[in-house]
């Protein structure tokens, strides 16, 4: 299973990890091979904000995101499948106890399958990239809309927007171009899967007094060609939601995501190209407070292995 490479990363396995190959290492995940079948993902607490990967990270992200991910893997099994195969470190050959409580709430043994040269972005609401495209041609890369809506304003319904998946810059996809790029039959069977993954989600966060404004999916293939979700699944880091109670269309609402960072660079003096600008320490707290609050929300309880203050 390949993954987008973490940029300017030396490739180097964790330490207490060495006796097992390193495949590769994402904006947030390192992979590792466990055997034929079967992949190990430690979840970092590294971040990134348009495309570009942090020095710094986010204190107990990468528990954060596994906990989310998982609860979402269970909820949405029916849905359709996903590769996730345990949560439990203990599954993990030859780890010390050190290394255990290290990886301990980080890691995820899935299945190991082929990738969709695809990400399948679902949007509910204009936010971000969306808006941004709503306001410069009236429409979504193909998709017609009304005219006179705001920031943050509903869509009619939820669209699909996919992107390519690209080492430095993920770009926008006509439904036409993501058709042709994926396959006919691969492509519907994507497009509706994303979709009834996002009707779930909608209502799941609705239960919450969340809304879920928008969300990205990826999916595999296994060797008979069946569509199984993999990755992650509406976490913080893929997804955007917001409180309910506070819904305000013409005006950037407040989100359990890394909006805070990428509000905080807005203002920065920075191109947005590598190097990244050191980090906050004090944006770097309120965004691991926000998806800490989300993940406690939607679970009940905070992650194993998390240490506050």
């Amino acid at each position: 299973m390949s993954h987008e490479p973490y940029l300017g990363a030396r490739i180097a396995p964790e330490p207490g990890l060495a006796h097992l190959r390193l495949l590769g290492a994402g904006k947030v995940r390192d992979i590792y091979e466990l055997d034929a079948s079967t992949l190990l993902f430690v979840t970092s607490d590294r971040i990134s904000a348009f495309d570009v990967v942090f020095g710094e990270g986010v204190p107990n992200k990468g528990r954060v995101l596994t906990k989310i991910s998982k609860f979402w893997f269970d909820r949405t099994a029916s849905i359709v499948p996903n590769h996730l195969v345990t949560t439990d470190v203990d599954a993990v050959p030859g780890v010390d106890a050190a290394t255990r409580e290290k990886l301990v709430g980080r890691i995820m043994v899935v299945r190991r399958l082929e990738p969709t040269p695809i990400e399948w972005v679902v949007r509910g609401y204009l936010a971000g990239s969306g808006w941004k495209e709503y306001r410069s041609t009236g429409g979504l890369w193909g998709h017609e809309l009304p005219s006179g809506l705001q920031l943050a304003s509903k869509l009619e319904e939820p669209l699909l927007t996919p992107t390519t998946k690209d080492d430095e810059k993920d770009l926008p996809l006509t439904i036409e171009e993501a058709r042709e790029l994926g396959g006919a039959e691969l492509f519907d069977a994507a497009h509706a899967a994303a979709l009834a993954l996002f009707e779930e989600g909608t209502r799941v966060l609705e239960g919450k007094d969340l809304i879920l404004a928008d969300t990205k999916f990826e999916f595999g293939t296994d060797g008979d060609g069946a569509l199984i979700l993999i990755d992650e699944a509406l976490t913080p880091d893929s997804s955007r939601m917001w409180p309910r109670s506070g819904w305000n269309p013409g005006a950037e609402q407040p989100s359990y995501d890394k909006q805070i960072l990428r509000d905080w660079l807005e203002k920065q003096p920075w191109d947005k190209r590598p190097p990244a600008p050191a980090i906050a320490p004090d944006v770097l707290r309120r965004v691991a407070d926000r998806y800490l609050e989300l993940c406690e929300l939607l679970t009940g309880e905070a992650p194993e292995g998390v240490v506050r203050g």
